[in-house]
């Protein structure tokens, strides 16, 4: 079984509790005033449900051939550092131009449950 999966899926969801918790306690207040707090809470949100589902998938290799599953993991795990990091970047930084980078997280999204899905129908 491919390892790195279930250990992108344990890093990525413990860091989404660090940065939610960060979030909630440390920055809530400068990130209420700066207007980007629903900005920051989509983005750890986010992270938090395709690191669960990264973990889905590290169960899923003995069902599925892994070269599949590779597709998946890869558009989950570039969707999480497109979409979640472009929203952070904005959060820590307020340059919203990288707004135009979670289009791509998100389509990456996307892609990864539609490939999923095709997988599991066509196994």
């Amino acid at each position: 079984m491919k390892k790195w999966i279930g250990v992108v899926a344990a890093l990525l969801a413990g860091t989404a509790v660090a940065l939610g918790a960060f979030g909630a306690h440390a920055l809530r207040e400068s990130l209420q005033q700066a207007g980007r707090f629903d900005t920051y809470e989509t983005a750890v949100r986010y992270q938090f449900y395709h690191a669960l589902a990264l973990f889905v998938l590290y169960l899923l290799q003995s069902h599925l051939p892994w070269r599949r599953l590779q597709w998946v993991a890869a558009c989950f795990s570039l969707g999480v550092l497109l979409f979640c990091g472009s929203l952070y970047v904005i959060c820590f930084t307020g340059v919203s131009a990288w707004g135009a980078v979670a289009p791509l997280g998100g389509t990456l999204f996307i892609a990864g449950w539609l490939l999923l899905a095709f997988y599991v129908w066509k196994n």
